[in-house]
């Protein structure tokens, strides 16, 4: 599920909801309910369609003004609706997000609690933008999305700063006290938006993600390792072009590299990436091997509530990139449609 849109609209319902809020201290509602249809073929190996919930969400978020100036805040977002079928909703809705904060104009924010990491905001764009993701490639960091204390300066000319440690006890999954963290620095000026962050990754991957440190679209392993994962990401906005280059790299693990366009005609808007992950190191001597993907979208705002999408995915690579002996192709293509409010 894309990040990017719905996060944005749930931005303006937050704002438009904020007077009748404020007056009611109630908290504002929002949600979405999303579904797909896509065919995925491997060559040389298996084909299937599926009909799926895509991430359908409910959330709350609320905020209030504890002096001029300092705003106090919280949400909390529900997803695992399965939305596509009845008899899968029973008791599977879990946790996504959950904080409160502080934030001022002078003070900069400060939250805690589960959310997207600084790391994955700055600078893994591309793999949260598209809705379907089917084989779109991500960074190699470790540390997940809950127990953080986050903090972001306010900006300084342009420039931001952020950190974020992870507070994992003796009684957590992976069974020993650990506090790894992650530093951001983002810096915009006009339609120019650089970025560049870090991850410690010195936290038991059990603790947040699978328990071998794992390419986001499930392709190849490495031995655990807490070698530091950097990242740089270089945008620009050009009226209604935009495009975006990512460089994600771990040791023993993996080099990722992506870039992007994306086009907005009216109330289309039109995106094109290629991405590349290279093993290095350790992960290469344990027979992971480079993949790619290229992705096309095609978005339509049907109204201020409902977008439809048409999302395409050729992935390629070496030889048994997608788990087929002496075969590196896999394609994709996927249908679907947002509800939001």
């Amino acid at each position: 599920m894309k990040k990017t849109l719905i996060a944005s609209a749930i931005a303006a319902a937050t704002i438009s909801g904020t007077a009748l809020a404020q007056e009611s201290n109630l908290p504002t509602v929002y949600g979405n309910i999303q579904y797909a249809l896509t065919y995925t073929n491997v060559d040389g190996g298996p084909s299937d369609i599926a009909h799926n919930d895509n991430g359908s969400t409910i959330g709350f978020t609320h905020e209030h003004a504890i002096n001029p100036g300092l705003t106090g805040f919280m949400k909390i977002e529900l997803d695992g609706i399965d939305a596509d079928d009845k008899s899968k909703g029973r008791g599977r809705i879990k946790l996504d997000e959950a904080y409160i904060g502080i934030k001022g104009d002078n003070f900069g924010q400060l939250w805690v609690g589960s959310d997207d990491s600084l790391y994955e905001s700055a600078v893994d764009k591309i793999v949260n933008y598209y809705e379907v993701g089917t084989y779109n490639l991500g960074g190699s960091y470790t540390t997940g999305e809950g127990d953080l204390i986050q903090y972001m300066t306010p900006s300084f000319g342009g420039l931001k700063l952020g950190a974020a440690v992870q507070i994992n006890g003796d009684g957590e999954d992976n069974g020993k006290k650990s506090y790894p963290y992650q530093l951001a620095a983002i810096y915009s000026v006009d339609a120019l938006t650089l970025a560049f962050a870090m991850d410690s990754n010195d936290g038991d991957t059990k603790y947040s993600q699978n328990a071998d440190l794992t390419i986001k679209d499930g392709g190849f392993e490495a031995p655990k390792n807490n070698e530091n994962t950097y990242g740089v990401r270089v945008a620009y906005e050009m009226d209604a072009l935009g495009v975006s280059l990512e460089y994600q790299t771990r040791k023993d693990v993996s080099d990722v590299v992506g870039v992007q366009g994306m086009y907005t005609l009216g109330k289309n808007v039109f995106a094109l990436s290629y991405e590349m992950a290279d093993p290095d190191g350790a992960a290469k001597t344990a027979g992971a091997v480079k993949k790619d993907v290229i992705t096309l979208q095609a978005l339509h705002n049907v109204s201020d509530n409902l977008y439809v999408y048409v999302e395409g995915y050729l992935g390629g690579g070496d030889d048994n990139a997608y788990k087929v002996a002496d075969k590196s192709e896999a394609s994709s293509v996927s249908v679907g449609g947002t509800y939001y409010f």
